[in-house]
């Protein structure tokens, strides 16, 4: 009797997931806990890994298709099946034997799989101008595994070769992806001087959840300048003495989610969600954070944000975004969240209008830092003085929060950052 593996749930507010690789075909014998198929959400690109050793025997949904979690996408019909009981005692030693043979002997045979890479196993392998031709898989048919790079990163022995335009196309989709995507753009027809550009399962992901987020949750936006020239005196005396301690360095964003955390918490309306006939107060502070790679936007999440200290909120963006950008982030780091920060000012933004990561209430922008000339009370009258500015946009959910509290939440954020020097700060 066949076993049906439903789409799971990868994030707490994930409710479909699409299917970016079918990694088995019917007919194909599978062990527990071998990937299946690649799924892609708004939040994390994951594997679905077998919960039975056997054989597939359907597979109902189809690359590219967009399905709800707990959707049936595949069968299989587990080894238990295949024999009584008694059968299965009296054999079980023989069979592992020559279960493991037969498997050691099919990977040496078959490579049909060669060719075949995740996601995780092209980011690294581009981190590191790994060239995967020369990379022996373990997994079935040949097909390289995560660890199988990590094993090829941590010898030091691997040869790189100048990225291909083929890797870099596979990146951004797989090859059969591809071509089913730009299929169904047909009913646009393409001038001379355009292109036609193939959407990624993670990029319509992306594109359905911010659509979402509009249509479900009433916008509005308020901004409030501050004066951070305190801050960046600060942090200017510290970073070197930092970096050489800790080994990474120190930037300004953890100075922000320290400020916005401890607002939070003076201002718990913020920590909510819409939840149809209620509002759902968080008491957990996780803090969601954007995070971008050249053709994608994740959003891992900062748990309990506001136990740690300035140094601890700097080590989780370091490692969370190392993560990302190898691939190697999973479901649980993008789970949880309550507030996202979102550092619009690395790319040089002054002023933006973010999109709410639904289902959350609000969502932060830290723009660019800038000098500008500013005008101070002083008391022999009013001065111009060139002093480090920057922008803090707040989107927010109208059905939970008004302006009044945002705006407080924001006053409160400006007296933190505006307040923050040696005298009252510390990183540690």
């Amino acid at each position: 009797m066949a076993t049906e593996i439903k789409m799971p749930q990868l994030g707490e507010s994930v409710t479909e997931g699409t299917i970016s690789n079918w990694l088995v075909s019917p007919g194909d014998r599978v062990n527990k806990y071998e990937p299946l198929a690649e799924v892609v959400t708004d939040k994390v690109n994951a594997e679905i890994p077998s919960t039975f050793t056997g054989t597939i025997k359907d597979i109902m949904v189809q690359v590219d298709e967009t399905v709800a979690v707990g959707t049936v996408i595949c069968s299989i019909i587990p080894d238990e099946e295949s024999a009584s009981s008694d059968q299965q005692e009296e054999s079980s030693t023989e069979r592992n034997t020559q279960d493991e043979s037969t498997n050691t002997s099919a990977q040496g045979s078959d490579q049909s799989q060669k060719k075949r890479y995740s996601p995780a196993v092209i980011r690294l392998a581009g981190e590191h101008q790994i060239d995967l031709a020369l990379v022996d898989g373990t997994g079935r048919g040949g097909r390289i595994t995560r660890k199988d790079i990590e094993a090829v990163i941590e010898s030091g022995k691997h040869q790189t070769k100048a990225p291909q335009p083929a890797v870099k196309r596979e990146a951004t989709s797989q090859p059969a992806t591809i071509e089913k995507t730009t299929s169904k753009v047909n009913s646009y027809q393409a001038g001379d001087r355009e292109e036609v550009l193939a959407v990624s399962p993670v990029r319509k992901a992306i594109a359905n959840n911010m659509v979402k987020s509009k249509h479900e949750a009433p916008h509005a936006w308020l901004t409030i300048e501050v004066d951070v020239t305190n801050l960046v005196e600060y942090r200017n005396r510290i970073k070197n003495h930092f970096k050489e301690k800790e080994g990474f360095s120190i930037t300004y964003l953890p100075f922000f989610m320290k400020a916005t955390v401890e607002a939070l918490k003076e201002f718990p309306q913020l920590n909510s969600m819409w939840a149809g006939d209620k509002i759902i107060r968080k008491k957990d502070i996780n803090l969601s954070m954007a995070v971008a790679t050249e053709d994608s936007l994740f959003v891992p999440v900062i748990k309990n944000a506001d136990d740690k200290t300035i140094k601890g909120l700097a080590k989780e963006v370091v490692e969370l975004s190392s993560k990302v950008r190898s691939g190697t982030l999973t479901s649980q780091d993008s789970q949880g969240g309550t507030f996202t920060i979102n550092n619009t000012g690395a790319f040089g933004s002054i002023m933006s209008a973010p999109i709410i990561n639904h289902p959350q209430a609000a969502i932060l922008s830290v723009e660019s830092i800038v000098k500008r000339p500013v005008v101070m009370e002083t008391k022999q009258g009013d001065m111009i003085a060139i002093r480090h500015m920057v922008n803090l946009c707040l989107s927010l959910d109208h059905r939970v929060l008004d302006g009044l509290v945002c705006g407080k939440f924001l006053a409160a954020i400006k007296s933190k950052l505006e307040n923050m020097d040696e005298s009252n700060l510390s990183v540690y």
